[in-house]
């Protein structure tokens, strides 16, 4: 029973330490992934913003586009409703 008593007490502190180097690892591992995240993060929004006047300029034009088609498309239907009229 005695060494019982000794065994324990020592098993308990070989593992949590074993446990506390795993742990610290697992951290030092973490943060070196979310270094690598950060800088991915950083690209992607850098690029990203490259894109919005692209976007901007796309949109401009659609709109030019939609303003054009509708002029076309009431003068056409002015044109039908005349002529239907008479």
């Amino acid at each position: 029973m005695n060494d019982v008593n000794i065994f324990f007490p020592i098993m308990i502190y070989v593992l949590s330490s074993i446990l506390l180097i795993v742990l610290i690892a697992l951290s030092l591992k973490l943060i070196h992934t979310l270094t690598k995240v950060d800088r991915v993060i950083d690209d992607i929004e850098k690029k990203s913003s490259k894109l919005d006047r692209l976007f901007d300029v796309i949109d401009t034009t659609a709109d030019a586009v939609n303003s054009v088609s509708n002029s076309i498309v009431g003068w056409i239907t002015n044109l039908i409703n005349r002529l239907l009229n008479k």
